[in-house]
């Protein structure tokens, strides 16, 4: 192969994987540190967590819905187990599901939520973290 084309192809395949990374806030719950990949766009809440190898200790995904409803999650896709938190606009947690790789089945809100927290499986619960914990770091969104 030449090489310029190699570097060319090289560079967007770089470019792309650059793209793909999402921004990443600080959440806390209790006293644990969460870093908390954004999925905030129909796009982004699409792709999730599917295909990761793995997850960073105290590393997840924040589902940010355009608004409060019965939102639910399934792991289509999703190579490694997996604990979603249920979260109203005040950053509440109504409920917590475990959930089992490539599952097809639907794990919802108990309740209207405007976001959703995917940690590793069991996160939670290591931490003694159940409904009614809020979490600090989620800002209040205008409703669309």
């Amino acid at each position: 192969m030449n090489p310029r084309i190699a570097a060319a192809a090289l560079a967007l395949c770089l470019a792309g994987a650059a793209q793909a990374q999402l921004p990443v806030i600080e959440l806390g719950a209790g006293m644990h540190r969460i870093r908390a990949e954004l999925a905030d766009t129909f796009a982004t809440r699409v792709q999730g967590l599917m295909r990761r190898q793995s997850l960073a200790p105290n590393a997840g995904m924040l589902f940010v819905f355009d608004e409060a409803a019965i939102h639910c999650m399934w792991m289509k896709n999703t190579l490694i187990p997996l604990s979603v938190a249920f979260i109203d606009e005040a950053g509440a947690i109504v409920n917590i599901a475990d959930m089992q790789p490539h599952d097809e089945r639907s794990h919802c809100a108990a309740q209207p939520v405007r976001y959703a927290l995917e940690m590793e499986r069991g996160w939670f619960a290591r931490r003694g973290i159940k409904p009614g914990a809020k979490l600090r770091g989620i800002a209040p969104r205008p409703a669309n």
